[in-house]
């Protein structure tokens, strides 16, 4: 549906990994499964996926995206906007970078979107269009996209929101253009481009049964009785915390009993900041009641997360106040809500007792000196105060410390918290930052936490 904060741009985020190399050390595994998403939901038949930004699929982000999840979405890559942002020149360097990816660890990857009213290129939206002009329009961007990736995309988001909340159709350039069957058109296209591929209409706020839903089954059962080629429907999921519609389950299973597939396909519960032990609470609670539903019914193929971490999320700069949406923190933390993940996904162990983690990474480094931080997560734990230790192994010297208080004997290194920052909550994480100097070699130690 929305975009993916971008973050970093490319050029830094590549500058950054040059000159991180081997240096930055991941946090330990705390899962609250014995093994990771895609193979629980792998064991359940169905797909557990995230949207991803291409530029950040490096480091700690790569890695979580590869572990965790069997299927990717493209946040924005594949929108006409990133593809085609002048006519005729084409811009696929994003979206190949996360099919290839893909590929590389064995997941699915689910096209989005071909046909929407939003993120399309200027070009296209402030054109003057004959009818038949728009249809080849449409019928040839279809035809290049879905074609350049013919036989390697599971899933496409053929047409996204096509419906206002009151169940009419939105007006749109292709609404207003060609009428209501630029949605079969579309699907048609999609068909032909790649006969492989699974077709879907994605849209929000059709989650529960509502008038919206209800427009949304109609037209699918009429394009499947005029043989129209649909094969699922997707329910994006953009849910606002404590609000998981109680018929969920229900309007899954209608769609289901129509013939064709349901996904999950943009599922985040965002929340009033800050972020509470309460709200993580309840926001597991209602991680845990969408997923349930989707396993309950065997043709709910999966869930995607509309990204996987706070850093990556939409929902700050679209909503202000709110946020911490995702399964992740910003520092990559799972919070209480992937437990619940997991566990609706047959998941066989609890989150861990007195899981609190320290994390060592270099930030920057140059000739002879460095900066590092080291984070501090608990996940089913918590802390009033803490202390971190470690051993450097190459002559390393801390120079100078912030966000805590940092002594040096010999090699070994203790810092303790701050007077404002010693308690660190339940799904919750603090950092502190020094500069150091180095020579030779700067090799990442092991934190211990006292």
């Amino acid at each position: 549906m929305r975009s993916l904060r971008t973050g970093l741009s490319l050029a830094s985020l590549l500058s950054g990994v040059a000159m991180l190399g081997t240096l930055l050390v991941t946090a330990p595994a705390a899962h609250a499964a014995d093994a990771p998403l895609r193979d629980l939901a792998d064991a359940k038949g169905k797909v557990m996926g995230t949207a991803v930004t291409g530029s950040k699929l490096t480091g700690t982000y790569g890695e979580i995206a590869g572990r965790e999840f069997n299927a990717l979405t493209p946040g924005n890559a594949m929108k006409w906007g990133s593809v085609e942002p002048t006519r005729g020149n084409f811009d696929w360097a994003e979206a190949d970078t996360i099919v290839d990816f893909a590929e590389a660890h064995g997941q699915q990857v689910r096209g989005h979107t071909l046909v929407w009213h939003s993120q399309n290129p200027s070009w296209l939206t402030n054109g003057s269009w004959t009818p038949a002009q728009l249809s080849q329009l449409m019928n040839d961007h279809i035809a290049l996209e879905v074609g350049r990736y013919k036989g390697r995309l599971a899933t496409w988001d053929v047409v996204n929101e096509p419906f206002n909340e009151d169940g009419t159709y939105r007006q749109t350039l292709w609404y207003n253009g060609l009428g209501a069957d630029y949605i079969a058109q579309a699907l048609t296209a999609a068909r032909a481009a790649d006969p492989s591929a699974k077709l879907y209409i994605n849209d929000y706020n059709v989650e529960g049964v509502n008038a919206k839903s209800t427009a949304l089954y109609n037209l699918v059962k009429s394009l499947k009785e005029r043989g129209v080629p649909i094969d699922g429907v997707g329910l994006q999921a953009h849910l606002i915390l404590g609000q998981v519609p109680s018929t969920l389950q229900q309007n899954i299973q209608r769609f289901a009993d129509l013939g064709v597939d349901v996904a999950i396909t943009e599922l985040d519960i965002r929340m009033q900041l800050p972020a509470t032990e309460a709200k993580l609470t309840q926001q597991a609670t209602d991680y845990k009641s969408v997923l349930s539903a989707c396993v309950a019914v065997t043709r709910c193929v999966g869930v995607t997360v509309w990204g996987f971490t706070d850093s990556d999320s939409w929902i700050p700069d679209t909503f202000p106040g709110q946020g911490a949406a995702t399964p992740y923190d910003e520092n990559y933390a799972p919070k209480p809500a992937y437990h619940a993940i997991a566990e609706s996904l047959g998941g066989t162990t609890t989150p861990p007792t007195d899981a609190c983690t320290a994390t060592y990474s270099v930030t920057s480094q140059w000739n002879t000196g460095f900066t590092g931080q080291v984070r501090i997560a608990c996940s089913g734990a918590s802390l009033s105060s803490w202390k971190a230790g470690w051993t450097f192994g190459a002559g390393q010297r801390i120079t100078q410390a912030w966000n805590a208080t940092c002594t040096q004997s010999g090699a070994a290194v203790t810092c303790s918290n701050a007077s404002y920052n010693g308690t660190v909550p339940d799904g919750g994480s603090v950092t502190f930052g020094f500069n150091g100097s180095w020579s030779g070699s700067n090799p990442v130690p092991a934190v211990t936490l006292g």
